[in-house]
């Protein structure tokens, strides 16, 4: 929304985007919870969750999440435009019918593919502001697509027991540890040469690119460590380290947005 805005966007405006996304966001993980409770009881990292844990009967679980999605949209949709509603419907849909129906439990590209749905709330963000699309709105969406597998994966070697136990396709399960450094590692590469590309689009200036090169090379320095020797602080290290980089990557959007030294 800054970046759209190219300064700081109507603060009730941010305040209906962040509603509904909330909503949004909520009435899809109460959804996920309904779904998984079978395979969420068999992981440490989920077995607490409310309906595996028996604390939540199922069918409260999925009415409350349909309910949620519900009151995004129509938040959305009349109080700032049908276009990011539209996307915020989307966003849950896959989430729900594209990732955890079909891919989770079907192939080791369940995060890949599926990290769409994650990737789609800056375009949201964009279409709230301006009522369209336009292409630095594809490029963030891109760089969240990108970061989401690296992101995960480093998780999965985490919890890689979990993830067996519960019969889920994650790389390291259905390949090799050894496979999935590797592809953190290529991921990361890519993600910093999308980010710097980014730059090239005169809606965002020095202060994002400099900020780019500084918070994508120590990814990068981090897959490659992993990828050399894994274990588990290499792993750990590697995903705490995904979590920060992608909320400062977003900060220096919006501060360069702000400022707007070209």
């Amino acid at each position: 929304m800054f970046l759209a805005e190219q300064g700081i966007p109507s603060l009730p405006l941010l305040g209906l985007v962040w509603a509904g996304g909330a909503l949004a966001s909520g009435g899809a993980n109460a959804v996920n919870h309904f779904l998984d409770r079978d395979i969420d009881r068999d992981m440490r990292r989920t077995a607490g969750r409310p309906v595996a844990g028996l604390r939540v009967a199922p069918r409260y679980a999925l009415a409350f999440g349909v309910a949620l999605n519900v009151a995004a949209f129509v938040l959305l949709a009349t109080l700032v435009n049908l276009l990011a509603a539209g996307l915020t419907l989307c966003a849950t849909l896959l989430y729900v019918f594209i990732y955890t129906l079909w891919l989770k439990r079907t192939t080791p590209n369940n995060i890949v593919i599926g990290g769409a749905a994650g990737a789609i709330p800056p375009m949201v963000g964009w279409a709230a502001v301006t009522g369209g699309l336009d292409l630095p709105a594809v490029y963030l969406f891109a760089i969240v697509f990108f970061w989401t597998p690296p992101h995960f994966w480093a998780l999965s070697l985490l919890i890689q027991t979990d993830y067996e136990r519960a019969g889920v396709p994650m790389l390291p399960v259905v390949s090799s540890r050894r496979q999935t450094t590797l592809h953190i590692f290529l991921y990361s590469i890519a993600l910093m040469g999308l980010t710097l590309m980014f730059g090239l689009l005169p809606q965002v200036g020095l202060i994002y690119v400099a900020a780019a090169a500084a918070l994508g090379a120590p990814f990068v320095w981090l897959a490659w460590r992993l990828w050399r020797r894994d274990d588990r602080g290499r792993a750990k290290a590697t995903y705490l380290y995904s979590l920060a980089y992608l909320a400062l990557l977003f900060v220096a959007v919006m501060v360069d947005s702000v400022v707007g030294i070209a």
